[in-house]
């Protein structure tokens, strides 16, 4: 069937439906003939949806394999929307990022990323329009060709400021389909709070996420949504000059996810990790890991930032950004988990970067992450540090 006769067709059932909406708004006590739509199994499908099954996993595992970087790598999702059954085999070929590295499609940005070496990003900040865009790579390229992953607008109220955060950097209305999340900061800049766009009992019950007009909920709560975490900056009484100090607390991230040893099961592939998946995914497996207590599964993840080393050279506080910043600026930091000395974990666990910000040039500013943060909640705590804090200064 070619492209034209699909278009033709699906032009008469709107044409159809149409009316049949036109009749009964018109007069209400007429009843409007019975025009159903044919059933989606007599729909002919892609000439391409034929192809064996075998044939079509061997082709879309060496795109997979070769593709492995933005922009060509949009091939592999030009894969995933050819049919169902094209999709259905590049899901299972594409691997999440916690095991291979790699952002593929739009979840991606919501799962946890590498345990080995972190993904970097970079940020450029548009001062005119108070946008943040996070692109995927090193730094930006001389075509400026990046691949964009989330975007934020700043929007100061009265009592706080919201950053929205989209997958468009044109939209970023709450009843859009790219609508991500969003960040908000309390009156004195110094408490954020990140909201993600779905909610647990929605993700739970696996009922569709429907949304609620912005009159139906609180004023001050956002709909539909859920809490991630918090990000809370200290206050600088003294003014002493120094680095910000600061502590993330994820609650959808258990604190056994960086304690804990993944657990590999002989004969699979797919590593098992002791932390269940963020809100809105499917676990990869249920069983538990033996070794971890329930206080532990129960008790979130906290994060603060790396203490810094006072240069006598340089006579400036300085971290081993290993090469990714270049500008020393007071929004600079490296996170690392807040482990208890009473529990047992190993000694490199507390000195992990698990997430670093740092600038290196005019409004451009670089962001790595790994597991078990994801680009969402690394990309919503960077942006809290772009917030004025007047009570955090020296």
């Amino acid at each position: 069937m070619s492209l034209k006769s699909i278009l033709r067709d699906l032009k008469e059932v709107r044409d159809g439906l149409g009316g049949i909406s036109k009749r009964s708004w018109s007069k209400s006590s007429h009843i409007a003939p019975d025009q159903t739509t044919p059933p989606l199994e007599n729909i002919p499908q892609s000439p391409w949806a034929s192809l064996p099954p075998e044939l079509l996993h061997d082709i879309i595992r060496r795109v997979e394999e070769s593709e492995t970087a933005w922009p060509a790598r949009a091939a592999v999702v030009s894969c995933a929307s050819v049919c169902k059954s094209w999709r259905g085999i590049t899901m299972e070929i594409v691997r999440i990022p916690e095991q291979c590295g790699k952002l593929t499609f739009p979840i991606s940005l919501k799962q946890p990323g590498p345990r080995d070496s972190p993904i970097q990003c970079f940020i450029k900040r548009n001062r005119a329009t108070a946008t943040y865009i996070l692109y995927y790579g090193l730094m930006p390229s001389e075509t400026e060709n990046d691949k964009l992953l989330l975007a934020a607008r700043r929007i100061r109220r009265a009592t706080c400021t919201d950053f929205i955060i989209s997958l468009s950097a044109k939209n970023f209305s709450r009843s859009s389909s790219t609508y991500v999340g969003k960040l908000r900061s309390g009156f004195l800049g110094t408490k954020f709070t990140i909201y993600d766009n779905q909610t647990s009992s929605s993700t739970a019950q696996g009922q569709p996420n429907r949304r609620l007009h912005p009159k139906q909920a609180a004023p001050k709560l956002p709909a539909n949504s859920s809490t991630v975490g918090n990000v809370t900056y200290e206050l600088n009484v003294l003014r002493t000059r120094g680095p910000r100090r600061m502590h993330c607390t994820m609650d959808s991230i258990p604190l056994s996810s960086v304690i804990a040893e993944p657990l590999v099961v002989p004969g699979i592939e797919e590593e098992v990790s002791s932390s269940p998946s963020p809100k809105g995914e499917t676990s990869t497996t249920d069983r538990e890991v033996p070794d971890i207590t329930p206080g532990l599964r129960d008790q979130p993840l906290v994060l603060k930032n790396k203490s810094p080393r006072w240069h006598e050279q340089l006579q400036c506080w300085c971290l081993n950004f290993k090469g990714r910043v270049t500008v020393a600026s007071v929004k600079n930091f490296q996170l690392v988990a807040d482990i208890d000395a009473s529990l047992d974990a190993p000694p490199e666990e507390h000195e992990r970067v698990i997430l670093q910000f740092g600038k290196i040039g005019k409004d451009i500013f670089t962001m790595d992450y790994r597991y078990p943060l994801s680009a969402f909640q690394a990309f919503a705590i960077c942006i809290s540090s772009f917030d004025t804090k007047p009570a955090c200064e020296g």
